[in-house]
C-alpha cells in the first residue's frame, strides 16, 4: 500500500480528499492530513509519505515551501500540487521543485485517480533504479560516508566539515538539518547545497550512514537486541531502522545477528 499525505487549509475540501476517494481500490492508504503547511512538514517526517497531495496556499508556509523543506530535509515523496491558481509562476516553482502533478482546483476525482496512478508508476520506476543500484550501495555509499567520518576525507567547505561534527556528535539523538543550520547561522537550503556539492550526498545520507554504521558495529557484538541498537543509533522507529539498514547495506539487520 501506498502511504498518501494530505495537507490542505480547506477543511471540507480536505474531508471530502480523504473521504471520497477510494484510496483503497487504488492501494493506498491516507497516512496523515494537515491543515497548514507547518504541520504538513511535520507530518511527513513522522509518516514518510510515498505521495504527497497538498494546496499550494496554506497558513504558516505555503505547499510549496513545505515540499521544499521537507525535501531538503531528505524526505522522498512523488508531491501533487492543488491549487485555485493557475499562473505560470506558480506552475514554473513546481517544476523547480520537481513536483509531480500541479491540478487547478475544483479538483475532478477521475482527474486526482489518473494523477495517484501515474504517481505510482512513477515511484515504482524509482524504486527499480533503487533496487538495480543496491550491490554497489554498501561499498561505496557507505564507504564514501565513513571516510567522511573516520578523517580520511576532509571537507574544504567550513559548513559541511562543522555539519559532520555535528552528526559525529550526536547520531544517537535527533538531529536535524535546521538545527545545525541555526547553529552555523546559515539557511537551511544553503547547507543542504554545499553538503551535497562537497560530498555528492545528502544530509540525510551523511546522518543514517553513520547510522547505519555504527549499528552493524554494534550487531557485530552480539551484545544488543536490534530494538535497542536501532534506539542507541538514533531512530525511534524500529520498523524504520531496518528499512534504512536494508537501503544502505542491501540486507536485513537480522543478517548480523549473532
Amino acid at each position: 500500500m501506498y502511504k498518501v499525505l494530505i495537507a490542505e487549509d480547506e477543511e471540507l475540501i480536505r474531508r471530502g480528499l480523504i473521504y471520497t476517494i477510494d484510496w483503497l481500490s487504488l492501494g493506498c492508504t491516507v497516512a496523515g492530513e494537515a491543515a497548514d503547511g507547518l504541520e504538513g512538514l511535520q507530518k511527513i517526517k513522522e509518516t514518510h509519505p510515498d505521495i504527497v497531495i497538498a494546496d499550494i496556499r496554506m497558513p504558516g508556509i505555503s505547499g510549496l515551501e513545505m515540499i521544499e523543506k521537507a525535501k531538503e530535509s531528505g524526505e522522498r515523496f512523488y508531491a501533487i500540487i492543488l491549487s485555485s491558481y493557475s499562473e505560470f509562476d506558480y506552475a514554473r516553482q513546481a517544476i523547480l521543485l520537481d513536483v509531480g502533478e500541479y491540478l487547478v482546483k475544483p479538483i475532478v476525482d477521475d482527474e486526482l485517480e489518473e494523477a495517484i496512478e501515474r504517481a505510482k508508476d512513477k515511484i515504482g520506476e524509482s524504486a527499480k533504479i533503487d533496487i538495480d543500484e543496491t550491490a554497489e550501495t554498501e561499498s561505496d555509499q557507505s564507504g564514501r560516508v565513513l571516510r567522511f567520518f573516520n578523517g580520511s576525507v576532509q571537507s574544504g567547505n567550513f559548513y559541511v566539515a562543522e555539519t559532520i561534527k555535528h552528526i559525529k556528535a550526536d547520531y544517537r539523538t535527533k538531529i536535524t538539518i535546521e538545527d545545525i543550520a541555526a547553529s552555523l547561522g546559515v539557511s537551511v537550503s544553503y547547507l543542504s547545497r554545499k553538503i551535497k556539492r562537497e560530498t555528492n550526498m545528502t544530509f540525510i545520507d551523511l546522518l543514517n550512514g553513520l547510522r547505519i554504521a555504527k549499528a552493524a558495529e554494534l550487531l557485530n557484538t552480539g551484545k544488543y537486541r536490534m530494538y535497542e541498537i536501532a534506539e542507541m543509533t538514533g531512530f525511534t522507529n524500529y520498523k524504520y531502522f531496518c528499512t534504512v539498514f536494508k537501503r544502505y547495506t542491501g540486507y536485513a539487520p537480522s543478517k548480523l545477528v549473532r
